[in-house]
């Protein structure tokens, strides 16, 4: 029986394998279509979870996803206060802006956005011109 000579990568096996059976590797994040790395997420989640609580792998999966949701959420608010500024990059004051303006986003981030100034707010009563008192409060001649 003669010898077969293979060369190259696939003679030595392991994850070069030739042929229909061989798979190819493929993230969990592109598994489950996020840009978030799920990998990642899931190894933060083990670290800070308590030594004796066992983090799932959906909960890496569904917390990539909330949070991928959120800053696409908040990209896309800062992205338009940048537009309304005729401006193409996003600046903390748009973040501010964006966050702010958004009544859920509000409650749910209370930090400091420094470089973000204030939100502009003139009360009702100083935008009302000056009233007179009324004709029955004057004295009369």
């Amino acid at each position: 029986m003669p010898a077969k000579s293979v060369t190259g990568p696939a003679a030595t096996g392991g994850k070069y394998k030739t042929g229909a059976s061989s798979k190819r590797i493929q993230s969990r994040s592109s598994k489950a279509g996020l840009q978030f790395p799920v990998g990642r997420v899931h190894r933060y989640l083990k670290h800070h979870a308590k030594s004796t609580t066992r983090v799932g792998a959906k909960a890496a999966v569904y917390t990539a996803a909330v949070l991928e949701y959120l800053v696409a959420e908040v990209l896309e608010l800062a992205g338009n206060a940048a537009r309304d500024f005729k401006l193409k990059r996003i600046l903390p004051r748009h973040l501010q802006l964006a966050i702010r303006g958004d009544d859920e986003l509000d409650l749910l981030v209370k930090a400091t956005i420094a470089g973000g100034g204030v939100i502009p707010h003139i009360h009702k009563q100083l935008l009302e011109k000056g009233k007179k008192a009324p004709a029955s409060a004057q004295p009369s001649k």
